[in-house]
């Protein structure tokens, strides 16, 4: 039902300030971010290292769905967390099955649809289930491009691959000279078979 944890959405007051300390200071990667003049907030992911992505959450004006949850918290905190589905009809039918309340049924064409479970039906924590393409939400320099799933860059004393991870991007690993050899022989070996 679930294929991952994709991001942990923060909800703050000073959005130029989290990003400087996301951004500038622990190194994350700006990707996809819009802004929703409904719910009155704008958002952005932000990729970390190969794998970890942290979206934050800001309001943009007054009456924004932010604003209960900001209001006893000094410059915020955890507002939810997304966990990727890889078919959202058969997550609802499971959560429907085991009698766990959902809400907020939303379809925002093929490239992402999502529902929420609400805190009191989950231990404490808002959590958002959605059905996307991981890597429409990364900014373009951490994904392949063409359908390519790994490219090998050459190195001082080894190399470096780069790996397609099915939560979207790349994997990097470093091998120096013998774990290369041992590469080789390994996929000559199940070549064989």
């Amino acid at each position: 039902m679930i294929s991952r944890i994709d991001h942990v959405s923060i909800a703050v007051k000073d959005y130029e300030k989290a990003v400087h300390f996301f951004k500038d200071i622990l190194g994350a990667i700006p990707g996809a971010a819009a802004g929703d003049d409904h719910l009155k907030y704008f958002w952005q992911i932000f990729s970390l290292g190969d794998l970890s992505r942290i979206e934050i959450l800001k309001p943009t004006e007054t009456g924004s769905f932010l604003d209960n949850f900001l209001q006893d918290k000094k410059e915020g905190g955890v507002h939810h967390i997304t966990l990727q589905t890889p078919d959202i009809r058969k997550a609802i039918m499971k959560l429907e099955e085991n009698g766990i309340a959902h809400f907020g049924l939303r379809e925002y064409g093929d490239f992402w649809k999502e529902i929420f479970i609400h805190p009191r039906d989950a231990f404490g924590v808002l959590i958002q289930i959605a059905e996307f393409h991981p890597d429409d939400w990364i900014h373009d320099s951490l994904r392949f491009r063409n359908g390519e799933k790994w490219a090998v860059h050459k190195i001082e004393d080894g190399c470096m691959i780069d790996i397609a991870n099915p939560g979207g991007g790349k994997i990097r690993i470093k091998l120096n000279r013998d774990e290369i050899r041992k590469l080789v022989s390994d996929l000559d070996q199940v070549q064989k078979l």
